[in-house]
């Protein structure tokens, strides 16, 4: 399957509608893929009867880490999907996409091999073996992980807003005319 290049679909029709239909589009698929490892996650516990914690353990923590995985490449096509599309814009449509490229600028999401690395991410790893001396140990990589997960999903949520915030000036840019 191609990949697509940017959001831009009818070159007659409204570019910056397009656009924003687009990147709302990719963040929900981004939701959705993080709601989807959280909620096999919680049905891990269903296993917990047949499967040793030696076991269960660990796929809690490749579930989150794939989902993850998933929601960062997501992101950084919706990025490089999102600087595409406003490179063939002029001036004022790209004043109205502002703050969606602002979000891209302010949060960056660094590669995945950055972020799974815990000697670049000392915060989330103190977190993680301070949550594994209190539970377990085994949940030490659940944590690391988890803190991802919610890295992810607050910049989503962030996202999101913004994508908000420019159809509600498109909507009221609209009313006027």
């Amino acid at each position: 399957m191609a990949q697509e290049k940017d959001y831009l679909k009818d070159p007659f029709g409204n570019a910056v509608s397009d656009i924003v239909k687009g990147i709302d589009r990719d963040v929900e698929r981004g939701e959705d893929v993080l709601m989807l490892g959280l909620g096999i996650v919680m049905l891990s516990s269903t296993f917990a009867p047949v499967a040793p914690p030696t076991v269960l353990l660990p796929l809690v923590a490749l579930t989150f880490a794939v989902s993850v995985g998933f929601a960062r490449i997501n992101y950084h096509n919706m990025e490089r999907k999102l600087l595409q599309s406003m490179a063939q814009l002029d001036g004022h449509d790209k004043i109205i996409l502002h703050p969606i490229a602002a979000v891209f600028a302010e949060y960056p999401m660094h590669s995945l091999a950055e972020s799974f690395n815990p000697l670049k991410n000392l915060k989330r790893t103190w977190k993680s073996a301070l949550g594994g001396i209190l539970i377990n140990p085994l949940w030490m990589p659940i944590f690391y992980v988890m803190g991802m997960q919610i890295n992810e999903e607050k910049n989503l949520g962030v996202l999101n807003r913004a994508i908000i915030g420019v159809e509600q000036k498109m909507a009221s840019l609209s009313s006027v005319v």
